[in-house]
């Protein structure tokens, strides 16, 4: 059965390798997914790792789509060009990454599964996802979380900036 058209938002990151073209490759391989449709790209972000000090920054993007995809296989869909990227999940937690594709919100719906948490888990507090999340879409409420506006103000920008216009 098809779902209905749903508004999805998608948190894009790396820092190894090339991570401007690798974001920018990922953009692409989204938008070819059968059942989505690319509806906005926000600039792309430097931002200071979370995990060990001892890795390169982080360029970051967030992209909203509408797609008739269920959550789960949305997920799969992402985790499949994060590996055709050449991610490699080894269970470290905030360790460098070729690509890292993360379903940030879902609709309306708050999901708490084995496999999929949306909204995702630390998007209230992570400014390289809601700074270009309210780049793209500044009147956004977060389920479960309040208005985005009110958490991007609560949110320092820890020496993130913007590094290049989409």
């Amino acid at each position: 059965m098809p779902f209905d058209k749903t508004a999805a938002y998608i948190g894009l990151g790396a820092n190894l390798g090339d991570p401007i073209e690798t974001i920018k490759s990922a953009r692409s391989a989204i938008s070819k997914i059968e059942g989505i449709r690319e509806l906005a790209f926000s600039s792309l972000y430097r931002s200071a790792p979370m995990g060990p000090g001892d890795q390169p920054d982080y360029i970051n993007a967030v992209m909203s789509v509408e797609t008739t995809l269920g959550p789960l296989e949305l997920l799969r869909k992402l985790q499949a060009i994060e590996t055709a990227h050449g991610r490699v999940r080894k269970g470290e937690r905030w360790g460098p990454r070729t690509l890292d594709l993360d379903l940030l919100l879902y609709g309306r719906e708050i999901i708490a599964s084995e496999v999929l948490t949306v909204p995702h888990p630390g998007i209230a507090d992570r400014e390289f996802v809601l700074y270009p999340l309210e780049e793209i879409a500044p009147e956004l409420e977060i389920p479960g979380k309040g208005r985005l506006a009110d958490l991007v103000r609560k949110c320092p920008q820890r020496g993130l900036r913007v590094i290049e216009h989409v």
